[in-house]
């Protein structure tokens, strides 16, 4: 009796090789933009059997847009396929201390829409409200929410983020997932910079960089490889709790350095320079009155003069190649930057170029975007990372 050879079961459903063909096409389609069947089945690798129905789901869907027949210099001219942008939406949200600014954008990656939502009562009620209300009717095409959080995030729980509320864990991202029923990505607001400059700004052009971004305290965004680092526990980039001295703990989640060097101590120390009222832009202000008072002057050099011992000890550990000065730390001019440069080239184990940033207050929502588009075109299950 001749035994029957049963095959091996694919480990692969069929309702999961369906959906990686699916995102295949999807993924096509959204790099080339306009193309022929015959191209996408070129460039997919299926065949047209499997194409077929594939691309009849994904113009019923709003994915793909039939147009006219292309050029063709021989034979007749084929009937082009669209990509559209707009049936992939995402949400970019910004916690702020005292408000939320929210950006919904399609797979470009264009705002269609800008909110900006005073922060008042409960964070996720706010952005469970405020998504949902933005995105209007085109909610249904949402695939996904990226919030960026002035703190440490892991797996979407958020703690040392006092201008906010949010000092021990709490799991926003969870919870708004579960509300929203879409996958959510949250992370700290500093790493989200790094990655919006990564991907459209002044770090467009490299793969390793960090961003220091000078604000109420003083955070770094770590780029190596092209991701984004967080280390094990989230905290990568929380420079502002660098010691001062061997008693230096920090207290209410600010860092010593921070609570030294920060927007809000220069902002201080302006005000016992030059009392009266405290100045909006404190680093532009100290860089106009160095040049004709003696004291700022002195001051501005303590100022670059610990920010370098700063960015050298990013260096030594990280050796990111470029540096990129964001928040207050951008409001220096030419001349106080080409000091900085100096300070860090004198000292550092490595060539490392110092340059501002040049998204502003954009850096972030174009991060968050950024995250979640990636996200979507990898098809993933959920945007909640851990380290």
């Amino acid at each position: 009796m001749t035994d029957v050879v049963t095959p091996p079961t694919s480990p692969v459903s069929r309702e999961r090789s369906k959906e990686i063909k699916r995102l295949s096409v999807i993924s096509t389609a959204r790099q080339v933009r306009v193309l022929s069947r015959a191209e996408l089945t070129e460039l997919t690798g299926l065949s047209p059997a499997t194409l077929t129905p594939l691309v009849r789901e994904l113009i019923a869907e709003g994915y793909l847009i039939e147009r006219g027949p292309g050029t063709s210099r021989t034979g007749r001219p084929r009937a082009m396929l669209e990509f559209n942008p707009r049936a992939e939406l995402v949400a970019a949200v910004s916690l702020e201390p005292s408000r939320i600014s929210c950006e919904i954008a399609d797979s470009d990656g264009a705002v269609i829409a800008h909110r900006a939502v005073r922060l008042a009562g409960d964070i996720v009620d706010t952005i469970c409200r405020s998504v949902p209300e933005l995105a209007g009717d085109g909610l249904p095409a949402l695939r996904g929410v990226a919030i960026a959080a002035p703190g440490i995030s892991t797996g979407g729980a958020v703690r040392l983020a006092p201008s906010v509320g949010l000092v021990e864990g709490r799991p926003v991202g969870e919870s708004v997932q579960r509300r929203l029923g879409v996958p959510v990505v949250v992370d700290n607001d500093v790493n989200l910079m790094a990655a919006g400059e990564h991907a459209v700004g002044a770090g467009s052009d490299v793969a390793d960089l960090l961003l220091l971004h000078v604000a109420d305290g003083i955070g770094a965004g770590l780029v190596l490889d092209g991701q984004v680092r967080r280390g094990s526990g989230g905290a990568a980039g929380e420079v502002g709790f660098l010691p001062l001295d061997p008693t230096d703990r920090g207290h209410d989640g600010i860092g010593p350095f921070e609570a030294r060097w920060s927007e809000n101590a220069i902002a201080e120390r302006m005000v016992a320079m030059a009392p009266g009222r405290r100045p909006d832009s404190p680093v532009a202000d100290l860089v106009a009155l160095a040049a004709a008072d003696a004291r700022a002057a002195a001051y501005l050099d303590d100022v670059l003069a610990a920010w370098s011992r700063l960015i050298v000890s990013c260096v030594c550990v990280a050796d990111p190649g470029r540096v990129l000065l964001s928040g207050a730390a951008a409001q220096l001019d030419d001349a106080a930057v080409d000091r900085l440069q100096a300070l860090v080239a004198a000292a550092a184990p490595s060539t490392t170029e110092v340059r501002r940033a040049v998204l502003g207050d954009r850096a972030v929502l174009h991060g968050a975007v950024s995250y979640a588009l990636s996200a979507a075109a990898a098809g993933m299950p959920t945007l909640l990372p851990t380290p």
